[in-house]
């Protein structure tokens, strides 16, 4: 009896164990690291490191692997997650053609995925796909009504050749050319590229009264400066990609009057004390320069940040169907984010639907001017 029962006790022990392994939530992220977008992606690893150890009463595991800014890691490591690993969501990438790479994996594996980068796909293709950075059209509409309150009737353009760059360029140019501005030249350079002088000129020789460069990071500024050393004196108009200290750090005083289109969460103490998203942008702003230092708040690591408050809404929905770590869950919660309501983030208020997994409104995008190297939110 007492062999009996002692090997009762060990199953059981092993049950419970394996129970709780069961229930431990496994979140795969796949971030830049290394590579062109590695400023975007640092700050998402430092935010990484800041959340908390448990959703729901249930254990938190993070993975977290570099892609190194190129489409096929992203692959590789989202194969990995979802063959080996058994990720209940991937979280990534901030490199828009990883990003789109990945939500290959996540809707073939019936995996969540949650980008941080504001990735689009053919109709019908992101099921799986949820986006928490404004979509590029709800970005262009902020920068649009700058333009018009600005009296700009011409404007050129000069961004990446991959996905981030033709997605601006595909939501934009009809928007620009239904207001009735003028819409080119159009001008590409590779992510990779140290140089834009070609672009630069004719851009320049054309004179646009205001040029949208559509690059990231540290490198928004290359073209920017490109432009100005060339003699360019009109408007210079930067995507939400670019809303990073990295623009001013390398751009200096070829960067000073560019506008800067951004989410919520960069300039919490100028928002209006009306701002849903103030109260959360400042627990954000404080919470990672308490870790990382003043002035170090990233676009990107506000993404972040709005993961674990979407999590924390979401997992206790699913967790009523299923445990962590089985398909059961997954689809549990792929359909709970559908149906989490009318969420404050520190980037703005969120509200995915099944029709809708970008979920904000045009009135989201904050305008920004540098001033004196620095953000300043424009009245």
């Amino acid at each position: 009896m007492k062999r009996l029962h002692l090997k009762a006790l060990v199953a059981a022990a092993a049950l419970a164990a394996s129970g709780a392994a069961l229930a431990d939530i496994t979140i795969g992220v796949v971030a830049p690291l290394t590579g062109p977008a590695s400023g975007l992606g640092i700050p998402v690893g430092n935010q990484v490191k800041l959340w908390p150890k448990e959703i729901a009463g249930e254990k938190l595991n993070v993975i977290v692997l570099d892609d190194a800014t190129d489409p096929t890691n992203g692959v590789k490591i989202a194969q990995k997650f979802v063959t080996q690993d058994h990720v209940d969501v991937i979280m990534g990438s901030v490199a828009t053609p990883v990003a789109a790479a990945i939500s290959q994996v996540a809707e073939e594996s019936k995996t969540p995925q949650i980008s941080w980068s504001p990735v689009a796909t053919p109709a019908g293709k992101d099921h799986w796909l949820f986006r928490l950075p404004q979509s590029n059209a709800v970005m262009g509409h902020a920068v649009l009504e700058h333009m018009k309150k600005h009296g700009v009737k011409s404007v050129g353009f000069l961004g990446y050749s991959d996905a981030y760059g033709e997605t601006w360029l595909v939501d934009f140019k009809p928007l620009a050319e239904a207001a009735g501005i003028q819409f080119g030249p159009v001008e590409r350079f590779a992510r990779a590229d140290t140089s834009v002088t070609g672009q630069a000129l004719k851009l320049v020789a054309a004179n646009p009264q205001a040029i949208l460069v559509v690059a990231s990071g540290s490198g928004a500024a290359m073209p920017e400066v490109s432009l100005r050393e060339r003699g360019y004196k009109g408007l210079v108009y930067q995507t939400h990609a670019a809303a990073t200290s990295d623009l001013m750090r390398v751009g200096g005083k070829a960067v000073e009057g560019t506008y800067v289109v951004s989410g919520p969460a960069v300039l919490a103490e100028q928002l209006p004390d009306a701002h849903p998203s103030k109260a959360e942008a400042i627990k954000f702003v404080t919470q990672y320069e308490k870790a990382y230092g003043p002035g170090s708040r990233n676009q990107f690591a506000g993404h972040a940040y709005d993961s674990i408050i979407v999590m924390e809404k979401a997992v206790p929905i699913a967790l009523k169907t299923a445990k962590p770590g089985t398909p059961e869950f997954r689809a549990a919660l792929r359909d709970a984010f559908e149906h989490i309501g009318r969420t404050v983030l520190a980037h703005g208020v969120l509200d995915w639907t099944a029709k809708d997994h970008w979920g904000y409104t045009n009135d989201t995008g904050v305008m920004m001017k540098v001033v004196d190297g620095k953000f300043k939110v424009e009245k």
